[in-house]
């Protein structure tokens, strides 16, 4: 769900940076041959997730939901030269498109490729984390967090998709999934631990920085 106007949208996939050649291949065969094509990062997105990278420069990167690829070629974008990046994704009918196009990206020996599910995926990873990425299924996202959070290093990022959930976050909505948003935000806002805000952007991104 896009929060922002069309029109502001265009402007300010417009005035930042261009998406590579591979990254609108990937958003043209994902809308072409995804059912749920509304999962990737896309473009403004994208540029916002590559620029957190860049910034953090980080050694070790963590992404929990891979679908196409899309945000973790962004994410790799910011790796330290010899940085590595793990992401998960119990879709095992994507895997082979998924892999050459991280062969294509340059990126393809820093990236490890996990399927499975992320639960028991994430306790076999012993290391600490510069920068986090949780954008799978919500239901579990508090429970993601709680597991990586011991995992990222002072000062490392998380970044969490969908929190404002179609706007259903501040409506009279009690749907199961929308309580679970809540939950997540609620809990978030309480942790003194760290420092956190809630960017409007797609369907709402929650940056946490590790105190």
């Amino acid at each position: 769900m896009e929060i922002l106007d069309s029109r502001l949208e265009t402007y300010l996939t417009s005035t930042c940076d261009a998406e590579s050649a591979l990254l609108k291949q990937i958003g043209r065969e994902t809308h072409l041959m995804e059912t749920m094509p509304h999962m990737i990062s896309g473009h403004y997105q994208g540029r916002v997730l590559s620029l957190l990278s860049t910034l953090v420069n980080p050694q070790s990167i963590l992404e929990i939901g891979t679908f196409t690829g899309y945000a973790t070629i962004c994410l790799a974008e910011g790796l330290a030269a010899n940085g590595i990046l793990h992401t998960i994704d119990n879709n095992e009918e994507l895997h082979e498109r998924v892999e050459r196009y991280f062969d294509s990206s340059g990126y393809g020996a820093q990236i490890n490729y996990h399927i499975g599910a992320a639960l028991e995926v994430i306790p076999t990873l012993n290391e600490i984390f510069d920068l986090v990425f949780i954008d799978a299924d919500k239901k579990n996202n508090l429970n993601y967090y709680k597991m990586v959070i011991d995992k990222v290093r002072s000062g490392g990022l998380i970044l969490i998709d969908n929190v404002l959930w179609k706007g259903k976050v501040t409506q009279e909505e009690n749907d199961k999934q929308t309580e679970q948003i809540r939950l997540l935000n609620q809990y978030i806002a309480q942790d003194k631990t760290v420092q956190k805000i809630i960017l409007p952007i797609r369907d709402g991104l929650l940056v946490i920085r590790k105190r």
